[in-house]
């Protein structure tokens, strides 16, 4: 293993732009947001890689969100996506181009081939990220992480090694809105990935039917006080066009599947209105929803932490109060009430 690297021959911040069938993830928006503010403090520039088929119209999207530079590497053998080439392809560029920082989405494809880079480049990793500094001493990437099963966090610096990765977490940042009058420069680069590095293909892609609730505009949660029964949730989020959510308890009980796990532990969450319903207010749970825009409490417990976080609190039996809520929802949309 190499010792020390001469930190000063690395520059720039780099946003990795997750795409699939020429759609990018949300949260690639949302790490150019964020890189935009980090370069800006280190004085560098950001630069975003896209990698696909036909996937120029993305790199001109990452420009108006942000970017000074768009690097394009555009080849069927990206599509669709393997963890081989994308790995190969982006160790490459990082051992050519040196960036000091790269942010990547900790989506299940980021997770999947950011280590693929980090482990050949000597880089230091940090994973599942939900807070990103730049430390004003040092100029260093403070990646900040829960630990011990979300009961505290944990800022993570490499020192030594460049360059200083991190995958975030999706939903901890807002994305970056398009300036259509951003000006910024798309470079073309030449695939270096053969066909000996694919080892696997993709026969067929099914995407599952449970929706990504980091995009829900209404969420109604339950939590260990629904004692499993999440039929009342269920029936308000529909009315609501929303979607359903859980703490960890739920999910460890396993009244509800993982993907809807709101917390440190599971996925941090935006929405317009969060309705949480049986659900006493852990920290660990409010680190990922606390930036609602408005938040509906509902417990039996007057004394429940929740309410201090909310901005309407019910004290009530929710088997009691959700049903009402929903008759009530249905009736004005049907022009009842």
């Amino acid at each position: 293993m190499p010792g020390e690297v001469d930190t000063d021959e690395y520059g720039d911040v780099w946003v990795f732009i997750e795409q699939h069938d020429g759609e990018a993830a949300k949260v690639s928006w949302e790490l150019l947001a964020k890189g935009r503010k980090l370069a800006d403090e280190k004085g560098e520039r950001l630069v975003a890689l896209v990698m696909g088929e036909d996937v120029t119209h993305l790199a001109e999207e990452a420009i108006t969100r942000g970017a000074d530079e768009v690097l394009v590497v555009e080849d069927p053998i990206f599509e669709p996506y393997v963890p081989g080439p994308y790995g190969e392809q982006f160790r490459i560029l990082v051992e050519e181009r040196k960036p000091d920082v790269v942010l990547i989405g900790g989506s299940h494809t980021g997770r999947d081939f950011a280590g693929r880079v980090a482990v050949p480049t000597y880089a230091g990793l940090t994973a599942d990220c939900t807070e990103l500094e730049i430390e004003p001493d040092t100029g260093l990437l403070l990646a900040k992480r829960p630990t011990f099963g979300g009961d505290a966090m944990a800022t993570i610096k490499c020192v030594d090694h460049r360059p200083q990765m991190a995958t975030v977490r999706p939903g901890v940042f807002d994305a970056a809105e398009p300036d259509p009058d951003r000006e910024g420069t798309i470079t073309d680069i030449e695939c270096g990935v053969d066909e000996d590095d694919v080892h696997s293909r993709i026969l067929d892609r099914v995407v599952g039917d449970i929706t990504d609730i980091t995009d829900a505009e209404v969420i109604v949660a339950g939590g260990f006080g629904t004692e499993g029964d999440f039929g009342p949730i269920e029936e308000l989020a529909a009315v609501l066009d929303g979607e359903v959510a859980a703490t960890r308890e739920a999910v460890e009980e396993g009244w509800i599947e993982a993907a809807r796990q709101v917390g440190q532990t599971g996925k941090t969450v935006k929405p317009d209105l969060y309705i949480a319903a049986g659900i006493s207010g852990a920290i660990q749970h409010l680190e990922g929803m606390n930036d609602s825009k408005t938040i509906v409490a509902i417990n039996d417990d007057p004394n429940a932490p929740i309410f201090d976080d909310a901005d309407f609190g019910i004290v009530g039996d929710l088997f009691e109060i959700l049903p009402q809520l929903t008759d009530a929802i249905r009736a004005h949309k049907e022009g009842e009430a």
